[in-house]
């Protein structure tokens, strides 16, 4: 009896200082980034690969400051680093940004506008300030992955065959594509696709109108019509007043710009 009574006090002496030991090394323990791939070998690779300002900004024990079983916060809310934007006000992070990991790469899908607007503000506002097809698009109808940009071509026919999509932006802004703008090297084949009467009779034109490209006269803002005096030369007022006060229109006698008498 005395024997077993022995071996019993041993056997708990060994186990209070084992624990003992244990606590103190655990004092003296902490994990670092490198432990973490010896289990987790997914997600490093990951965020190496594709991991943004959270590959270089943050390592995991900046994000994951707690583990099971001690720890109950494993995975952190986004909002514990990210708060300084409307963008970051949104609820459920995780509908577009399913992997922390890979934060851009995002899974949009349905139609959505309204997150995207939170952060790329401008081109919200262009696009509802100036109507056009666009007006009536969810922003993934034509992004449906994070900063794509689709050439105009998958959607609109080019007006010419030697069109490329920098030609198509030379001359619309892609949010508000009937705002069309263009400079003085735009050729007129450019302008004949929708105006081919105008091209065509200004083609066959005798006149020295014949040899002016369409943007010499229709200057850098389309729909611009000019009147022919401000043309000082060679037009300028060429008539007497006495004239041009019975025929007020240039019109009247030489017909349209395109096609004079």
């Amino acid at each position: 009896m005395r024997k077993k009574t022995g071996l019993l006090f041993s056997l708990l002496v060994l186990i209070m200082y084992s624990t003992g030991a244990f606590a103190a090394n655990q004092e003296g323990f902490s994990l670092s980034n490198s432990d973490c791939i010896k289990c987790h070998e997914k997600q490093p690779a990951t965020i190496a690969d594709s991991g943004n300002k959270h590959k270089t900004e943050v390592g995991c024990l900046d994000c994951h400051t707690e583990h099971p079983p001690e720890g109950k916060n494993a995975i952190p809310d986004c909002s514990v680093c990210h708060s300084d934007s409307p963008h970051y006000k949104l609820e459920n992070c995780g509908s577009c940004h399913s992997d922390t990991h890979a934060p851009l790469a995002l899974n949009i899908e349905g139609e959505v506008s309204a997150p995207c607007l939170t952060c790329h503000e401008k081109q919200g506002i262009e696009v509802k300030e100036n109507p056009s097809a666009h007006t009536n698009l969810a922003c993934n109808e034509c992004h449906p992955k994070h900063r794509y940009i689709p050439a105009c071509m998958e959607c609109h026919e080019k007006h010419t065959e030697d069109m490329n999509v920098d030609a198509c932006l030379s001359c619309h802004p892609v949010h508000m594509p009937l705002v069309i703008t263009y400079d003085q090297e735009t050729p007129s084949h450019y302008c004949a696709a929708c105006h081919g009467e105008a091209y065509t009779l200004l083609n066959n034109n005798t006149t020295k109108h014949k040899d002016l490209s369409c943007v010499y006269c229709h200057k850098a803002v389309h729909k611009a019509v000019p009147t022919c005096v401000s043309c000082k030369i060679p037009h300028g007022e060429p008539h007497p007043a006495k004239m041009l006060s019975k025929y007020p229109e240039c019109g009247q006698c030489h017909g349209i710009a395109h096609d004079l008498k």
